[in-house]
C-alpha cells in the first residue's frame, strides 16, 4: 500500500462543487429520481470523472446568478425600456365624437398632504382633496418635488406656522424643532443669505428645444416608431379609478392593481420621468356604480355578460365615470396650461375627457400601458380567463 499523507482518506472521492450550467430553462435538471440520474455504474464513474476535471464554477455574485434588479434608490425596481409614447393633438379636426364634458369644472381644494416612504425605497406625496360635487376624499399621488398644490400652499386666515406644517404646506422636509414652513424664513433666522431677494420674482427658465421635443410632434417621422419614449421632460400623469377588488383583495378579474403599480414605477424612475408625475386617484368604484353594485355585475358576468352589459342590466350607464374632478385637480397641481402632460392610458377617448371643456389641461402625448401578461407572454402579470374577457371588452 503506497504511503499517503495523513490528510488523505483512502476510498473517498475528493471534495468537489457541482458545475452549474447556464441559467436558462434548458440548463437546469429538475428531475432527481433514480431513473433520471441513471443506475449504470460505469456511466456514473465517467460523469464523476468529468466533473472533477471541469473548471470551477463561476462566482456566485456573477451576473448569471444575481437577480436582475434590487428595489432601492439607485436600482430601478424593474429595468424595462421606456413605454411607447404617441403624440396627440385634440385641437385638430377629428371624426371621432367628443365626449360629453361638464360645462364648468368642480371647485377642488387640497386639505392635506404628507410624505409617504414606499417599500421600493422611493418617496411620494399623498394629497387629499375635497370638492363641491361630492363628499368623497379624492387623492393625488405625486412623485417628485416640483409638483405642488396651489390651494394647499395658499395662506389661510388665522393659521400659524405649525398649522401650515401640520397640513403639509411646507417646503423641503420636516424635522424635529422646525419652526417655519418657509425655507426663506429659516435661512433668514439662521443668518444664511438667500439666493434671491424675496421681493424679486423668480423668472421662469426659457423654453428649450431638445431632440426629444422635436421628435414628439406628429409630423416627425421618428415619433411614429414603437420605441419612441417621447418628451420625458413633460410630467407623467395617470387618471386611476378606485378598484378595491383589483388593488386590495387580489382579484384577477381586472388589471387595475397592476396598472397602479406600473404607473408608480414609471413616475418614480428619474430616467423614465425626470420631471416627476401624478396619479389622480378618483373614488369612483366599479366605473362609478359602487362596490356593492360592482359585485352584482360580477355575478352577471359569470352568467355570460361582459362588463358593459352587466352594468346596463343593473340599470346603470355602461361607464358612469367622470373626469372633471381630475382636470380640476391637475390644474391645482400646476399641470394645466400649454406646457402639456404625458397621459398614461390605452383609451384615446380619455385624452379629451381629461383635457376639460376648454382644454384647461393639454395632453401632448399618450403613453401606452400594455398588460404585463401580454408583454411577457404570460410569464408575469395577471393571468385568468376573466381578465382576458375584461381586457377584450375594454
Amino acid at each position: 500500500m503506497p504511503e499517503l499523507p495523513s490528510s488523505h482518506t483512502p476510498g473517498l472521492p475528493p471534495l468537489y462543487t457541482p458545475q452549474p450550467q447556464s441559467p436558462s430553462r434548458q440548463g437546469f435538471d429538475f428531475h432527481t429520481s433514480d431513473s433520471a440520474n441513471g443506475s449504470d455504474g460505469a456511466a456514473a464513474q465517467s460523469s464523476a470523472s468529468q466533473r472533477r476535471t471541469s473548471n470551477p464554477p463561476p462566482s456566485i455574485i456573477s451576473p448569471a446568478f444575481t437577480p436582475p434588479a434590487t428595489p432601492g434608490f439607485t436600482t430601478p425596481s424593474q429595468p424595462r425600456r421606456p413605454p411607447r409614447s404617441i403624440p396627440v393633438d385634440t385641437s385638430l379636426a377629428s371624426d371621432s365624437p367628443r365626449p360629453e364634458l361638464l360645462e364648468e369644472l368642480p371647485v377642488v381644494e387640497c386639505e392635506v398632504r404628507a410624505r409617504i416612504p414606499t417599500t421600493t425605497g422611493h418617496e411620494m406625496w399623498l394629497h387629499v382633496y375635497r370638492n363641491n360635487v361630492d363628499t368623497k376624499e379624492h387623492l393625488a399621488i405625486v412623485f417628485g418635488s416640483t409638483i405642488r398644490s396651489r390651494s394647499l400652499d395658499a395662506e389661510r386666515p388665522g393659521e400659524t406656522e405649525l398649522d401650515r406644517m401640520t397640513r403639509g404646506a411646507y417646503v423641503g422636509r420636516l424635522y424635529p424643532g422646525r419652526m417655519s414652513s418657509r425655507v426663506e424664513a429659516i435661512k433668514r433666522s439662521e443668518g444664511v443669505p438667500s439666493k434671491r431677494s424675496p421681493d424679486t420674482p423668480q423668472q421662469p427658465p426659457p423654453p428649450q428645444t431638445t431632440p426629444q421635443t422635436q421628435s414628439s410632434t406628429p409630423s416627425s417621422p421618428s415619433s411614429e416608431t414603437s420605441d419612441s419614449p417621447g418628451d420625458t421632460s413633460l410630467p407623467l400623469v395617470r387618471i386611476h379609478s378606485e378598484c378595491y377588488t383589483g388593488e386590495t383583495v387580489w382579484s384577477a378579474r381586472c388589471d387595475c392593481g397592476e396598472q397602479l403599480d406600473e404607473s408608480a414605477r414609471l413616475m418614480a424612475s428619474p430616467s423614465l420621468s425626470p420631471s416627476g408625475g401624478a396619479i389622480i386617484y378618483l373614488r369612483q368604484e366599479g366605473r362609478g356604480i359602487g362596490l356593492g353594485e360592482k359585485l352584482k355585475a360580477y355575478n352577471l358576468q359569470d352568467l355570460g355578460n361582459d362588463t358593459y352589459e352587466a352594468n346596463v342590466l343593473l340599470r346603470h350607464p355602461a361607464d358612469a365615470r367622470s373626469y372633471g374632478l381630475a382636470t380640476a385637480m391637475l390644474m391645482d397641481l400646476g399641470l394645466g396650461g400649454e406646457r402639456g402632460i404625458r397621459l398614461l392610458t390605452n383609451n384615446p377617448d380619455k385624452v379629451r375627457a381629461v383635457e376639460g371643456p376648454r382644454r384647461e389641461v393639454v395632453v401632448k402625448e399618450r403613453v401606452a400601458m400594455v398588460p404585463l401578461a401580454w408583454k411577457t407572454g404570460g410569464k408575469e402579470g395577471v393571468r385568468s380567463e376573466e381578465v382576458e374577457k375584461y381586457l377584450s371588452t375594454k
